[in-house]
Protein backbone atom coordinates (compact mmCIF):
# COMPACT_ATOMS: atom_id res chain seq x y z
CA UNK A 1 0.00 0.00 0.00
CA UNK A 2 0.79 3.44 -0.62
CA UNK A 3 2.04 5.25 2.77
CA UNK A 4 0.85 8.39 1.11
CA UNK A 5 -2.65 7.03 0.92
CA UNK A 6 -2.48 6.90 5.16
CA UNK A 7 -0.26 10.17 5.50
CA UNK A 8 -2.47 12.74 3.62
CA UNK A 9 -5.71 12.03 6.00
CA UNK A 10 -3.77 12.40 9.27
CA UNK A 11 -1.93 15.77 7.61
CA UNK A 12 -5.79 17.22 6.87
CA UNK A 13 -7.41 15.96 10.11
CA UNK A 14 -4.08 17.98 12.15
CA UNK A 15 -4.83 21.01 10.00
CA UNK A 16 -8.25 21.11 10.52
CA UNK A 17 -7.77 20.71 14.64
CA UNK A 18 -5.04 23.55 14.26
CA UNK A 19 -7.44 25.92 12.24
CA UNK A 20 -10.63 25.36 14.61
CA UNK A 21 -8.67 25.59 17.76
CA UNK A 22 -6.96 28.89 16.36
CA UNK A 23 -10.58 30.05 15.36
CA UNK A 24 -12.09 29.45 18.91
CA UNK A 25 -9.11 31.50 20.87
CA UNK A 26 -9.72 34.46 18.21
CA UNK A 27 -13.33 34.28 19.51
CA UNK A 28 -12.86 33.84 23.39
CA UNK A 29 -9.89 36.87 23.00
CA UNK A 30 -12.34 39.50 20.84
CA UNK A 31 -15.22 38.32 23.61
CA UNK A 32 -13.15 38.75 26.67
CA UNK A 33 -11.22 41.89 25.90
CA UNK A 34 -8.30 43.25 26.52
CA UNK A 35 -7.75 46.34 29.04
CA UNK A 36 -5.60 49.40 27.59
CA UNK A 37 -2.35 50.42 28.88
CA UNK A 38 -3.92 53.34 30.63
CA UNK A 39 -6.70 51.63 32.29
CA UNK A 40 -3.83 49.08 33.52
CA UNK A 41 -1.81 51.73 34.81
CA UNK A 42 -4.67 53.47 36.79
CA UNK A 43 -5.39 50.72 38.71
CA UNK A 44 -1.96 49.97 39.81
CA UNK A 45 -1.73 51.29 43.83
CA UNK A 46 -0.29 54.70 43.98
CA UNK A 47 2.89 55.05 46.12
CA UNK A 48 1.67 56.93 48.92
CA UNK A 49 4.24 59.47 49.98
CA UNK A 50 3.96 59.65 53.47
CA UNK A 51 3.37 56.92 56.73
CA UNK A 52 0.68 58.87 57.63
CA UNK A 53 -1.08 58.54 53.89
CA UNK A 54 -0.31 54.67 54.26
CA UNK A 55 -1.93 54.67 58.07
CA UNK A 56 -5.03 55.66 56.84
CA UNK A 57 -5.90 53.43 54.01
CA UNK A 58 -8.59 50.67 55.74
CA UNK A 59 -8.79 47.60 53.98
CA UNK A 60 -12.34 45.70 52.97
CA UNK A 61 -12.09 43.72 56.26
CA UNK A 62 -12.01 46.67 58.30
CA UNK A 63 -14.71 48.23 56.27
CA UNK A 64 -17.40 44.99 56.65
CA UNK A 65 -16.18 44.76 60.80
CA UNK A 66 -17.05 48.60 60.97
CA UNK A 67 -20.79 47.60 59.31
CA UNK A 68 -21.20 44.52 61.42
CA UNK A 69 -20.37 46.77 64.93
CA UNK A 70 -22.91 49.39 63.70
CA UNK A 71 -25.37 46.73 63.22
CA UNK A 72 -25.18 44.91 66.84
CA UNK A 73 -27.91 46.39 69.43
CA UNK A 74 -26.16 48.60 71.83
CA UNK A 75 -25.74 46.74 74.89
CA UNK A 76 -28.08 47.84 77.72
CA UNK A 77 -25.89 49.81 80.65
CA UNK A 78 -26.80 49.56 84.35
CA UNK A 79 -27.63 52.89 85.69
CA UNK A 80 -26.69 53.40 89.56
CA UNK A 81 -25.74 49.79 90.05
CA UNK A 82 -29.71 48.57 89.92
CA UNK A 83 -31.17 45.84 87.90
CA UNK A 84 -33.37 47.26 85.16
CA UNK A 85 -37.35 46.89 85.55
CA UNK A 86 -38.80 44.08 83.52
CA UNK A 87 -40.51 44.67 80.34
CA UNK A 88 -44.18 45.17 80.64
CA UNK A 89 -45.70 45.10 77.05
CA UNK A 90 -48.23 48.29 77.37
CA UNK A 91 -52.42 47.93 77.86
CA UNK A 92 -54.04 47.14 74.37
CA UNK A 93 -56.59 49.43 75.60
CA UNK A 94 -54.67 52.26 75.85
CA UNK A 95 -53.02 51.92 72.73
CA UNK A 96 -56.12 51.96 70.78
CA UNK A 97 -59.33 49.87 69.81
CA UNK A 98 -59.23 47.52 67.23
CA UNK A 99 -61.38 47.16 64.29
CA UNK A 100 -63.31 44.08 65.88
CA UNK A 101 -63.05 45.97 69.58
CA UNK A 102 -65.29 49.05 67.63
CA UNK A 103 -67.85 46.42 65.33
CA UNK A 104 -68.56 44.53 68.91
CA UNK A 105 -68.94 47.90 71.07
CA UNK A 106 -71.16 49.49 68.49
CA UNK A 107 -73.57 46.29 68.26
CA UNK A 108 -74.09 46.33 72.06
CA UNK A 109 -74.31 49.96 71.89
CA UNK A 110 -77.11 49.90 69.51
CA UNK A 111 -78.55 46.82 71.02
CA UNK A 112 -79.23 48.31 74.67
CA UNK A 113 -80.39 51.39 72.44
CA UNK A 114 -82.99 49.47 71.43
CA UNK A 115 -84.05 47.81 74.97
CA UNK A 116 -83.95 50.65 76.54
CA UNK A 117 -86.60 52.04 73.90
CA UNK A 118 -88.30 49.20 74.16
CA UNK A 119 -88.57 48.95 78.27
CA UNK A 120 -89.63 53.02 77.84
CA UNK A 121 -92.40 51.70 75.91
CA UNK A 122 -93.71 49.31 78.06
CA UNK A 123 -93.62 51.40 81.26
CA UNK A 124 -95.55 54.34 79.43
CA UNK A 125 -98.23 51.79 78.47
CA UNK A 126 -98.51 50.84 81.49
CA UNK A 127 -98.10 53.60 83.72
CA UNK A 128 -101.59 54.66 85.33
CA UNK A 129 -103.33 57.59 83.66
CA UNK A 130 -102.79 61.07 85.07
CA UNK A 131 -105.24 62.24 87.17
CA UNK A 132 -107.18 64.91 85.21
CA UNK A 133 -108.03 65.47 81.58
CA UNK A 134 -109.88 63.61 79.23
CA UNK A 135 -109.81 59.38 79.99
CA UNK A 136 -109.91 60.00 83.70
CA UNK A 137 -112.64 61.43 86.05
CA UNK A 138 -113.73 64.53 86.14
CA UNK A 139 -115.09 66.21 89.04
CA UNK A 140 -117.54 68.89 87.63
CA UNK A 141 -118.99 70.57 90.80
CA UNK A 142 -122.54 70.41 92.35
CA UNK A 143 -125.64 69.26 90.23
CA UNK A 144 -127.35 72.77 91.04
CA UNK A 145 -124.28 75.12 89.80
CA UNK A 146 -123.99 72.79 87.12
CA UNK A 147 -127.34 73.32 85.93
CA UNK A 148 -127.09 77.07 86.53
CA UNK A 149 -123.93 77.19 84.08
CA UNK A 150 -126.07 75.27 81.32
CA UNK A 151 -128.98 77.61 81.85
CA UNK A 152 -126.80 80.66 80.86
CA UNK A 153 -124.90 79.33 77.56
CA UNK A 154 -128.22 78.68 76.24
CA UNK A 155 -128.74 75.19 76.98
CA UNK A 156 -125.36 73.50 76.23
CA UNK A 157 -121.60 73.92 78.36
CA UNK A 158 -119.24 72.96 76.83
CA UNK A 159 -116.29 71.29 79.03
CA UNK A 160 -112.91 70.87 76.86
CA UNK A 161 -111.04 69.41 79.41
CA UNK A 162 -113.27 66.51 79.10
CA UNK A 163 -113.95 67.02 75.43
CA UNK A 164 -118.00 66.53 76.42
CA UNK A 165 -121.37 68.86 75.91
CA UNK A 166 -123.35 68.71 79.40
CA UNK A 167 -127.15 69.42 78.68
CA UNK A 168 -130.20 69.16 81.18
CA UNK A 169 -132.46 66.22 81.18
CA UNK A 170 -136.16 66.43 82.10
CA UNK A 171 -137.59 64.37 84.90
CA UNK A 172 -140.98 63.75 82.99
CA UNK A 173 -138.25 61.70 80.27
CA UNK A 174 -136.94 59.31 83.02
CA UNK A 175 -139.54 56.56 82.64
CA UNK A 176 -138.65 56.19 79.13
CA UNK A 177 -135.14 56.96 79.83
CA UNK A 178 -134.67 53.75 81.88
CA UNK A 179 -135.81 51.28 79.07
CA UNK A 180 -133.06 52.89 77.01
CA UNK A 181 -129.76 53.72 78.90
CA UNK A 182 -127.06 51.94 80.94
CA UNK A 183 -127.47 52.68 85.08
CA UNK A 184 -124.03 54.47 84.74
CA UNK A 185 -125.82 57.24 82.34
CA UNK A 186 -129.20 57.05 84.06
CA UNK A 187 -127.21 57.82 87.31
CA UNK A 188 -126.87 61.43 85.95
CA UNK A 189 -129.98 61.34 84.20
CA UNK A 190 -132.02 60.93 87.26
CA UNK A 191 -129.68 64.14 89.09
CA UNK A 192 -130.89 66.34 85.78
CA UNK A 193 -127.82 66.36 83.42
CA UNK A 194 -126.37 64.10 80.95
CA UNK A 195 -122.49 64.50 79.53
CA UNK A 196 -122.41 63.81 75.89
CA UNK A 197 -118.77 62.76 73.93
CA UNK A 198 -118.38 65.67 71.19
CA UNK A 199 -117.20 63.27 68.58
CA UNK A 200 -119.92 62.84 65.89
CA UNK A 201 -120.47 58.85 65.31
CA UNK A 202 -120.77 59.31 61.83
CA UNK A 203 -116.99 60.00 61.23
CA UNK A 204 -115.94 61.71 64.47
CA UNK A 205 -116.45 65.33 63.77
CA UNK A 206 -116.57 67.60 66.67
CA UNK A 207 -120.39 68.12 66.78
CA UNK A 208 -121.56 72.03 67.56
CA UNK A 209 -124.91 73.44 68.95
CA UNK A 210 -127.35 75.25 66.99
CA UNK A 211 -128.77 78.05 69.21
CA UNK A 212 -131.27 78.63 67.04
CA UNK A 213 -133.15 74.74 66.74
CA UNK A 214 -131.48 74.07 70.12
CA UNK A 215 -130.09 70.58 68.62
CA UNK A 216 -126.65 69.54 68.09
CA UNK A 217 -125.94 70.09 64.33
CA UNK A 218 -122.44 68.29 62.59
CA UNK A 219 -121.32 70.43 59.84
CA UNK A 220 -119.44 67.97 58.51
CA UNK A 221 -121.87 65.54 56.92
CA UNK A 222 -124.98 67.07 58.81
CA UNK A 223 -126.06 64.74 61.13
CA UNK A 224 -128.45 65.93 64.04
CA UNK A 225 -129.08 65.51 67.44
CA UNK A 226 -131.88 66.59 69.61
CA UNK A 227 -130.65 68.13 72.98
CA UNK A 228 -129.82 64.92 74.95
CA UNK A 229 -127.90 63.81 71.79
CA UNK A 230 -130.69 61.50 70.59
CA UNK A 231 -130.37 61.16 66.49
CA UNK A 232 -132.74 63.46 64.60
CA UNK A 233 -131.36 63.28 60.91
CA UNK A 234 -128.26 63.10 58.97
CA UNK A 235 -126.26 60.04 58.03
CA UNK A 236 -125.14 59.19 61.82
CA UNK A 237 -125.43 55.00 62.33
CA UNK A 238 -126.73 55.96 65.98
CA UNK A 239 -127.31 58.80 68.57
CA UNK A 240 -124.30 60.80 70.44
CA UNK A 241 -122.52 58.66 72.61
CA UNK A 242 -122.35 59.05 76.48
CA UNK A 243 -119.88 59.42 79.28
CA UNK A 244 -120.18 57.45 82.74
CA UNK A 245 -121.66 59.86 85.41
CA UNK A 246 -121.82 59.63 89.17
CA UNK A 247 -123.67 62.56 91.62
CA UNK A 248 -122.11 61.61 95.41
CA UNK A 249 -122.89 64.45 98.25
CA UNK A 250 -124.65 66.40 94.81
CA UNK A 251 -122.26 66.60 93.56
CA UNK A 252 -121.43 65.74 89.45
CA UNK A 253 -119.01 63.42 88.66
CA UNK A 254 -118.06 62.20 85.04
CA UNK A 255 -115.83 59.72 84.16
CA UNK A 256 -114.55 60.83 80.31
CA UNK A 257 -112.27 56.90 80.27
CA UNK A 258 -116.32 54.83 80.21
CA UNK A 259 -117.87 55.91 76.96
CA UNK A 260 -121.15 54.15 76.19
CA UNK A 261 -122.43 53.94 72.42
CA UNK A 262 -125.31 56.25 71.61
CA UNK A 263 -129.38 55.38 71.64
CA UNK A 264 -130.31 53.09 68.34
CA UNK A 265 -131.78 55.28 65.87
CA UNK A 266 -135.53 56.38 66.31
CA UNK A 267 -134.97 56.60 70.09
CA UNK A 268 -137.04 59.90 70.98
CA UNK A 269 -137.24 59.81 75.03
CA UNK A 270 -137.24 63.68 75.27
CA UNK A 271 -139.85 64.39 72.34
CA UNK A 272 -137.59 67.47 71.41
CA UNK A 273 -138.19 69.11 68.47
CA UNK A 274 -135.93 71.81 66.07
CA UNK A 275 -137.33 74.88 67.96
CA UNK A 276 -135.98 76.95 65.24
CA UNK A 277 -134.15 77.59 62.23
CA UNK A 278 -131.24 74.79 62.00
CA UNK A 279 -127.56 75.19 61.56
CA UNK A 280 -126.89 72.72 59.31
CA UNK A 281 -128.93 71.17 56.81
CA UNK A 282 -133.12 71.19 56.08
CA UNK A 283 -133.23 68.70 59.40
CA UNK A 284 -135.03 65.67 57.95
CA UNK A 285 -135.92 63.15 60.24
CA UNK A 286 -134.96 59.47 60.33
Amino acid sequence: MNPLVIVIPVVVVLAGVVVFAAARRRDVGSATGALSRETRKRDKPSVLETDAEAAAVVSGRQVEAAAELERRAPELVKVGGSDLAEYVPPDAEAIGVTRRQFFNRSIILVMGLALSGFGAAVIAFLWPTPKGGFGSKIRVGNVSDVIAKIQASAGFLYLAEGRMWITQYPASALEKAKKVYPAPVLAGMEAGVVALYQKCPHLGCRVPSCATSQWFECPCHGSQYNQVGEKKGGPAPRGMDHFAMEVTGGVLTVNTGAIFQGPPIGTNTTGQEAEGPHCVGSGGHH
